[in-house]
């Protein structure tokens, strides 16, 4: 029936759509072939922030010098003598 996988009969060829080529020979069907498997290999970058939380923590120090001044003061005290002149010669 087919011979070298071409259509010998020209209504089968007509059938299937497929035409004579202008030499007399006949024309074959597709010939299905393995899958191919092309990869290509993509790159994707991202850029990913990060929050990085700082507190600064202020520490102040509070010194405090004590100097001492001394300060003077004074008292009086009075004192009362009473004297008495005897005329009278007691």
């Amino acid at each position: 029936m087919f011979l070298n996988r071409c259509y010998e009969n020209e209504n089968m060829v007509n059938d299937m759509g497929m035409s004579m080529n202008s030499c007399g020979g006949c024309t074959c069907p597709p010939v299905m072939e393995c899958p191919q498997e092309r990869v290509c290999h993509r790159q994707m970058n991202y850029e990913v922030p990060h929050i990085i939380p700082v507190n600064t923590r202020i520490i102040n120090h509070h010194v405090y010098r004590h100097t001492y001044q001394p300060v003077f003061t004074s008292t009086s005290e009075d004192e009362v003598s009473n004297v008495y002149d005897n005329k009278c010669g007691f």
